[in-house]
């Protein structure tokens, strides 16, 4: 990207990336200019944002929170549009030149694809796009002129990790996780864990159920399946490692036995500037290592047993098909089944096994496919809850 002026879309923009992504585009010195937001629920936050930044568009994807909310005072020259469909004119606008896309879950699959379509570099924090549909997510960014960027910090340190070497002299690359706020837990505590407990993660500040999936480290597993996709590994090629400190954010291990990691504090900004910036580094506000004091890095290898949801990451990154799109939807589902109190903590990877097992397997599924299948796949949770 050269050096000039770069406008951007963030969708998302009320979470945790997109409020970490404003902070970056503010910081940038005129470098980076913020074209449009998005959101789905939030339309006050989203108007004070607006009134903040002073976003050309804003896109409220849930007309009824637009309806309950018809004085959002927004500044002026700030255009107001309503409805997921919106969405996707947002992000072809021809002036666009990143789009970060934050929205969690599969929500954000149809606005990834349409910036994909339009050729656009996208900053992508939304894994579930390529765990969905990550063969033709990365067949319509080649076939299209789009670029990819991962803005999760395991994939963003993967990314820069590449460079050290091509990519037939990858061995492997190793996802470091920071083992969530169980990590020493036995079976019979982790029968007992609250939704207060899930949420109370020891090193990041996430939404509730990325907080929530990295408890029960899905976060991992589903993070194995976006590598796959992203960078063209085999599933053998793809290892995890316990890292309490979350510092390395992950590891690329080459033929000749060189191991290269990127370290950070736990900080969002940073891949977040690096995606919107590439291939350039620029002067950022992420926090930095203070190398004149003590650090302790521990590694350790995963609990596969206490933490099945690794194995289950393992198994769809293999399978790739319809695998992905429908682990993802009963994650999501029982997710929120346990933090509406309808589902117990230790339940929800059994959930998702169950509901992938008892799906018809396609290996070639089209993209609407992958939407019924997921439709499918929460209805299924629901019955399973409900049993």
């Amino acid at each position: 990207m050269p050096d000039t002026v770069t406008n951007v879309a963030i969708l998302g923009s009320t979470g945790s990336i997109g409020g970490n992504a404003l902070e970056v585009v503010a910081a940038s010195g005129g470098k980076i200019l913020l074209f449009g937001l998005s959101a789905h629920r939030d339309t006050a936050r989203l108007a004070e944002q607006a009134r903040k930044y002073g976003p050309l568009w804003i896109v409220a994807t849930d007309p009824d929170s637009v309806a309950k909310n018809p004085g959002l005072d927004l500044p002026g020259g700030c255009e107001l549009a309503v409805g997921r469909e919106r969405l996707e004119e947002l992000v072809r606008q021809d002036n666009i030149d990143v789009v970060v896309a934050a929205i969690v879950g599969s929500a954000g699959l149809r606005s990834t694809w349409a910036a994909l379509d339009a050729g656009k570099r996208v900053a992508l924090a939304n894994k579930e796009t390529l765990v969905m549909a990550g063969p033709l997510v990365m067949k319509l960014a080649r076939d299209r002129g789009g670029e990819i960027l991962p803005v999760d910090s395991e994939h963003s340190a993967i990314f820069q990790a590449l460079q050290a070497g091509r990519r037939n002299e990858v061995k492997r690359i190793i996802l470091t996780a920071s083992g969530g706020p169980f990590r020493g837990y036995t079976s019979e505590q982790l029968s007992r864990v609250t939704v207060a407990d899930a949420l109370n993660h020891p090193t990041w500040q996430m939404g509730p159920k990325i907080t929530v999936d990295s408890a029960t480290m899905m976060n991992k597993a589903l993070e194995m399946i976006e590598a796959r996709w992203l960078f063209d590994l085999k599933p053998e090629q793809i290892d995890v490692v316990v890292h309490p400190q979350s510092v390395v954010h992950s590891l690329v291990e080459f033929v000749d036995g060189s191991v290269i990691a990127q370290m950070s504090p736990p900080d969002m900004k940073l891949p977040i500037q690096y995606a919107l910036t590439y291939p350039q580094r620029t002067v950022g506000i992420a926090a930095k290592i203070d190398l004149s004091k003590t650090m302790r890095f521990d590694f350790e290898p995963p609990d596969f047993e206490r933490f099945p949801a690794l194995q289950l990451g393992s198994e769809v990154a293999r399978d790739g098909g319809t695998a992905g799109a429908v682990l993802n939807a009963a994650n999501e589902a029982a997710v929120a089944s346990f933090l509406s109190g309808e589902l117990a903590f230790t339940e929800i990877v059994p959930a998702c096994r169950s509901v992938l097992e008892h799906h018809h397997f396609e290996s070639q599924p089209s993209l609407e496919r992958l939407f019924e299948l997921d439709a499918w796949a929460r209805e299924e949770v629901g019955r399973w809850v409900c049993t």
